[in-house]
């Protein structure tokens, strides 16, 4: 890396958890029921929410959620679950990892909580990188 470069920050925490079920309410109910993780709404998936340690004033959540088996929202791939990485730059680290050779998918979306870009891992496991807002 040349003199005065920054290094670019990858992945910077877990931003979510997603996997897919044969009937996901019913395992919702197992893991309330055995373990107390409360989905935050019929529509969404469990939001676990935490404080920076660097930024204390600064708080983040992580997702977990559960998807039917039949959803498209992994495609490409073919794995039974997907992780969401939290990063800073976006951008920046697909134009990085196209450099690399890793497949990036063309499309990046954003919406209010952020900015969402997917790649492929060698095994063929989607990966969705987040951007969320720096609030």
């Amino acid at each position: 890396m040349s003199e005065g470069k920054r290094e670019l920050k990858r992945v910077t925490g877990l931003g979510g958890l997603f996997f897919k079920s044969k009937d996901p309410d019913a395992l919702y109910e197992w893991y309330h029921k055995h373990l107390g993780i409360q989905r935050a709404s019929e529509e969404e998936g469990v939001i676990f929410q935490w404080r920076d340690t660097a930024r204390p004033q600064k708080t983040g959540f992580t997702v977990w959620s559960i998807f039917p088996e039949d959803t498209n929202y992994f495609d490409p791939s073919h794995s039974a679950f997907m992780m969401n990485f939290r990063v800073e730059n976006l951008d920046a680290l697909l134009a990085a990892l196209r450099e690399e050779g890793v497949w990036v998918d063309p499309k990046v979306e954003q919406y209010e909580y952020g900015r969402f870009g997917w790649i492929m891992d060698p095994d063929g496991n989607r990966i969705e990188l987040w951007e969320p807002p720096d609030k």
